[in-house]
């Protein structure tokens, strides 16, 4: 294992050099994509779709921020990873609005609209009328032109036959969250909790909702993305990186998303994974397992000191959103997860600096 992904060499081995690279190297191109697909969205000739893809580029956009942050380790690749991750996310964002406020919830239409995820990571896949089973259908190539993004970047990365299996199985595993979340309300937990009967078996410590926030998160196809730049990655260890991301370092990921936003769904009426907790002790016990058990999955992978940085940025990231800091009992969790690692408490500073900065840029 020590001998083998080319950017174990190049990789950033502390927060500040990453967050440099991050600052001076990757948001410069991220933004750079986002401006580009704002720009077509804007032109989508129907007004819902064109509302919603811009509603998913502007409020969401630090999910390419956060996800863009692989590229970070092997910046001589940054015109592929960052390109690809943003078109990726930026499906994913889009069709979570187009699902989240739809006037549909038909399960076919969801299918769909998220088959586009499936055929963008699978180049040479032919694309499909992703909008055949809704009112809305006129997005000017919007969708088609993400997907072939995604198709055009995959296939220049030497390895990406090698982790193709695990990257569709991840999305696979994405589309059929976001089926089920997205049906009516009175269905959404009954077939979650069917689906992780069928589905969670191998991760046993985990409970139906946490399984259920692994499956929604990308951060396991970005590492892949990743690894296909090193032409030397064998099944082997595309294997490995599937095992240590999925699914504690992804239900993290995605528990921290919904974490913060526990008001806004409580307000919405929305799913909220989080909910299905009795208490906020339980709640921060989950937490503190999975994360734990997310530092210790990275270990044993190349480069581990650039896999914890991940997952205490993470943390960092999403419990230094405003949005965190308006809610007592996250304000209480935030406490108790920051102190188990110095990093995190690095990495929060850095971002709470870079969230005012781009406030008062903003404002």
């Amino acid at each position: 294992m020590n001998e083998w992904m080319q950017f174990e060499r190049e990789a950033p081995g502390n927060a500040l050099g990453l967050m440099f690279r991050v600052y001076k190297y990757v948001l410069p191109g991220v933004h750079e994509e986002l401006g580009r697909w704002h720009g077509m969205a804007s032109d989508i000739p129907d007004g819902e779709l064109r509302a919603q893809a811009l509603d998913s580029l502007e409020t969401k956009r630090f999910h390419c921020e956060g996800g863009a942050i692989y590229a970070a380790a092997n910046l001589a690749q940054r015109h592929v990873i960052i390109p690809l991750i943003v078109a990726l996310q930026t499906i994913s964002d889009y069709l979570d609005n187009l699902c989240d406020r739809s006037t549909s919830l038909d399960p076919d239409d969801f299918r769909l609209l998220h088959q586009s995820m499936l055929d963008a990571v699978n180049p040479g896949a032919e694309l499909r009328d992703y909008y055949a089973l809704r009112d809305e259908r006129e997005d000017g190539g919007y969708l088609h032109a993400l997907v072939r993004t995604c198709q055009s970047c995959t296939a220049r990365l030497p390895a990406y036959e090698t982790v193709r299996p695990y990257v569709n199985r991840l999305v696979a595993l994405y589309s059929d969250l976001q089926v089920h979340k997205h049906v009516r309300q009175d269905q959404r937990e009954s077939r979650l909790r069917t689906w992780w009967e069928e589905r969670g078996c191998d991760y046993i410590e985990l409970q139906w909702n946490e399984f259920a926030a692994a499956s929604g998160s990308t951060l396991g196809m970005f590492m892949l993305f990743l690894a296909a730049t090193d032409s030397r990655l064998s099944s082997q260890q595309a294997d490995a990186i599937f095992q240590a991301y999925f699914p504690h370092v992804c239900g993290l990921h995605i528990l921290l998303d919904y974490l913060i936003d526990q008001e806004e769904d409580r307000e919405g009426g929305d799913l909220n994974f989080c909910n299905y907790y009795p208490d906020s002790q339980t709640l921060t016990e989950r937490f503190e397992f999975i994360a734990g058990r997310a530092r210790n999955d990275v270990r044993r992978l190349p480069a581990a000191r650039f896999h914890r940085m991940i997952i205490e940025g993470l943390l960092a990231l999403y419990l230094s959103d405003p949005k965190a800091r308006s809610q007592s009992e996250v304000r209480g969790i935030s406490k108790k997860l920051m102190k188990r690692s110095p990093m995190t408490r690095v990495f929060f500073w850095i971002n709470s600096m870079w969230i005012r900065a781009r406030h008062a840029k903003i404002y």
